[in-house]
């Protein structure tokens, strides 16, 4: 049987399913909160980046319209 035909009969649920099985055989338990911590505070940076840059360039635009 193909894999694509197997996956494509496998739902969202069952494929995250599949993957965080994997994901904690390859890392063990131990390791798992480490990376979602991890994860977690990089995905912060990048909000704050995107935030920050989002301000840039609204202070940027007021300070044109007033020149």
């Amino acid at each position: 049987m193909n894999l694509t035909v197997i996956a494509g009969m496998l739902g969202g649920y069952e494929i995250a399913l599949i993957v965080l099985v994997i994901v904690i055989i390859l890392f063990g338990g131990r390791k798992i909160p480490e990376l979602m911590k991890g994860i977690g505070k990089g995905m912060k940076e990048f909000k704050n980046a995107t935030k920050d840059d989002t301000d840039k360039t609204k202070s940027s635009d007021k300070e044109d319209k007033t020149n």
